[in-house]
């Protein structure tokens, strides 16, 4: 953190000590005027904090006059939309800012010490074992080509927590602390050998693995099935209850939030806009920032339905549903998809030359119907056979077994003309939008290039109809010169539902297309897609793992698991009434679902 250091020390000399008094690099500065004041179980204070980064047009203040306490054995959620702010609060507090970042203004006190005049070696030590993390995203944070047990070995033995000698024993107890079935086998494994509610707890044991008084949980399970999420968010509340471990939360989702924190601080353009206890901010938002963030959570807008439901208030119900049940998958109209015993068996190899290869089958036996104007949603956990389902149905896999047809006819056509025409009038919308978009290619290419690939016009009836797509998503025209890594997550999802509309299809299979984006941006891409859909009469087939979402934007729903459909109905009869346990599991996964909210 000498970035920091240097910062407070050249720019802003603090307060309560004279620049010239300052301690030596490594040696802690102790708050001492705190010390009377708190009893000892403040983990964490932040006072009047600013953050800058450095860029070609000069100093970017991304947080500014943030204050914040957390105690011994807290949960703070920290909320928000994406460039908010709560991230970088949360690195600044790590010492992980950026190189173009500093601490501006203000303190940053941990257990006393003051961590804006630590040394760097200092600093090493405390994130090694006071101080812990857990990332958002395990695959970027393992490395894939090292055992996940080496990587839990090698901090050990960094941070001084064990000699290699007795690493890899402790290793294993921590990867069966966070609930890792067959611990002493799974440490001798890669990443990739694990699932993602797997690699997450990999992480937890890391961050966990000093006993940290603090540890920093940024976005955790935001990549996860709910039913994962909450076995993940029950293991680490058990286990940082159990150590008195205070936990920093960085969330986009007030519903979960309110649900797993004590307290809740509502970040917004850098700046703290409200705080205060998690049932008070939900039951009582003060600002309009956090009023807006609670309608766009799926979870409670999920809840608020559900509650409207209980009490007969169709009123609120026309104000919080994006879509309606409005019969449209009823049996009078001939569905514009038919699937009828569809599966797909995977030829898996056996490990070594040798080797005896297995089947393993993804979907198993499934059949539905997609009539015409409505949105069919597909949901289930990781591994359900959800994904490949709507890959066949797009004619990238091909079934094992069963039929798909599409307006009458076999979906994808028997030749390559037909097959060229089919992908016309089918189109996909994916979960990242960033690996879905060439980098090199302007937002005016992405949309265009399947007009070219179709022939479509000449240039200046495509340059037309790229014009008119942008309108449609809400894509100024100015963002059309602009590559994808200069817009934001909700921009880059505009600009790949207006591809996937370019060639005006008849069908659009949403695959987790709004799982990836905070919830303000995930409620405009939720409406976006149903305006479009009333207007332009498209029919949507929606995969997700999540269904708060369904029941904001689906007609009927399909419940997958193992490969399989358990459970089959329009959006109320599988809410309201669900048959099987694996569904009430996922419904009662969705986060805040007990909560009472102001109508």
């Amino acid at each position: 953190m000498s970035d920091v250091k240097d910062t407070m020390n050249e720019s802003t000399p603090a307060a309560d000590t004279p620049p010239e008094a300052a301690p030596p690099a490594d040696t802690p500065a102790v708050d001492t005027a705190a010390a009377d004041a708190s009893a000892a179980d403040v983990v964490l204070r932040i006072e009047d904090l600013a953050v800058d980064f450095r860029t070609e047009g000069g100093a970017a203040r991304a947080v500014r006059d943030a204050n914040l306490i957390v105690r011994r054995g807290e949960t703070v959620a920290i909320v928000g939309e994406s460039g908010s702010g709560k991230t970088t609060l949360a690195m600044a507090v790590l010492g992980l800012l950026a190189s173009n970042g500093s601490v501006a203004e203000g303190h940053i006190w941990f257990q006393g010490e003051d961590l804006g005049r630590v040394g760097a070696q200092h600093m090493a030590r405390l994130r090694g074992t006071e101080l812990g993390l857990v990332p958002q995203d395990p695959m970027t944070n393992l490395d894939p080509v090292m055992r996940i047990g080496r990587q839990i070995d090698e901090g050990l033995i960094d941070n001084g927590l064990r000699t290699r000698r007795d690493a890899r024993a402790r290793t294993v107890e921590l990867l069966d602390e966070v609930g890792l079935p067959d611990a002493g086998r799974r440490a001798s494994q890669y990443p990739h050998e694990f699932s993602g509610g797997m690699r997450q707890r990999a992480l937890i044991a890391m961050g966990l693995s000093g006993r940290p008084a603090l540890l920093v949980a940024d976005e955790p399970t935001s990549a996860l099935d709910v039913t994962v999420q909450r076995g993940i968010l029950d293991q680490l509340s058990d286990l940082t209850h159990e150590l008195g471990t205070a936990v920093l939360l960085i969330t986009h989702d007030l519903g979960l939030a309110a649900e797993r924190a004590d307290k809740v601080v509502v970040m917004y353009r850098g700046e703290i806009v409200e705080q205060g206890p998690a049932r008070d901010v939900l039951m009582n938002p003060r600002h309009e920032y956090t009023r807006r963030l609670m309608a766009s959570a799926p979870s409670l807008a999920s809840r608020r339905i559900e509650i409207a439901r209980e009490r007969g208030l169709d009123d609120v119900l026309d104000q919080t549903l994006l879509a309606h049940e409005d019969g449209a998958a009823n049996g009078d109209v001939a569905p514009l998809v038919s699937v009828r015993d569809v599966s797909k068996v995977f030829r898996i190899r056996g490990q070594g030359l040798l080797g005896r290869g297995k089947d393993f089958t993804a979907v198993d036996g499934v059949s539905l119907d997609i009539p015409r104007g409505s949105t069919v949603a597909v949901v289930g956990e990781s591994g359900s056979g959800k994904s490949t389902l709507a890959r066949m149905i797009l004619d990238i896999e091909t079934p094992t077994a069963g039929t798909i047809h599409f307006d009458g006819r076999p979906a994808g056509g028997t030749g390559q003309t037909e097959r060229i025409a089919y992908r016309r009038r089918v189109q996909p919308v994916f979960q990242d939008p960033y690996s879905s978009l060439d980098p090199m290619y302007s937002v005016f290419r992405a949309i265009e290039e399947p007009l070219r690939a179709h022939r479509f016009g000449d240039p200046d009836a495509r340059r037309e109809r790229v014009e008119e797509l942008a309108e449609q998503v809400a894509l100024g025209k100015g963002l059309l010169r602009r590559f994808p890594s200069e817009l934001s997550g909700g921009q880059r999802q505009r600009v790949a539902i207006a591809r996937a509309l370019a060639l005006k299809p008849e069908l659009v299979v949403c695959d987790e297309a709004v799982s990836a984006l905070d919830v303000v941006v995930q409620a405009q891409i939720l409406r976006l897609l149903a305006e479009l859909q009333e207007e332009l009469g498209l029919t949507y087939l929606f995969i997700t793992h999540d269904l708060a979402v369904v029941r904001q934007i689906a007609d009927r729903v399909l419940v997958m698991q193992n490969g399989m459909v358990v459970e089959e109905g329009t959006v109320d009869e599988v809410f309201d009434s669900p048959r099987t346990d694996y569904t009430r599991a996922l419904l009662d996964a969705i986060p805040g679902k007990d909560l009472e909210l102001a109508l």
